[in-house]
């Protein structure tokens, strides 16, 4: 079993893009970038053997991996909000080690523009194996693809 929700990370990754913009320092987050940050996410605690973060499925849809329950809690794609008492309740949930290992994703991963995160997953074999090379969508992209792609790419352990 996971430690947190899917929304509980995408609340944590909407609240630390919330500091960079109001320091003039990144882009608002949307809601594409916000999905692939997940994505991102899941993929480095997998390869650290940190286990899930989140159980809701990662699917491969036409503009790369979506977790669909956070993808359907946002009415607007350009402009993420979150309830105050929901983003305190998340922020609070969230260990500190959880939370240090967040913020090395989003200090490597969070620099890219949406398109960039988009076009980055679609050179990845976790979401081209489950499109068949991009032809075919809405499959789960399986957390061992994930998991073995990451530990080859991104992590060392």
């Amino acid at each position: 079993m996971a430690k947190y929700s899917a929304m509980d990370i995408a609340r944590w990754f909407i609240h630390r893009n919330s500091v960079d913009v109001n320091n003039c320092e990144d882009e608002k987050m949307t809601l594409l970038k916000l999905l692939k940050l997940l994505y991102y996410a899941e993929g480095c605690f997998l390869a650290l053997d940190k286990g899930s973060l989140f159980d809701e499925k990662i699917v491969a849809w036409e503009h790369g991996p979506v977790v669909e329950e956070v993808w359907r809690n946002f009415d607007d794609a350009f402009d993420l909000k979150v309830e105050d008492n929901d983003m305190s309740y998340s922020l609070s949930k969230i260990s500190k080690e959880d939370s240090a290992l967040l913020e090395d994703v989003y200090s490597v991963f969070g620099k890219y523009s949406a398109s960039g995160l988009r076009n980055k997953t679609h050179s990845e074999s976790p979401w081209l194996d489950a499109t068949d090379g991009g032809r075919k969508f809405n499959s789960e992209i399986s957390r061992d693809s994930i998991s073995r792609y990451f530990k080859e790419h991104y992590v060392q352990n």
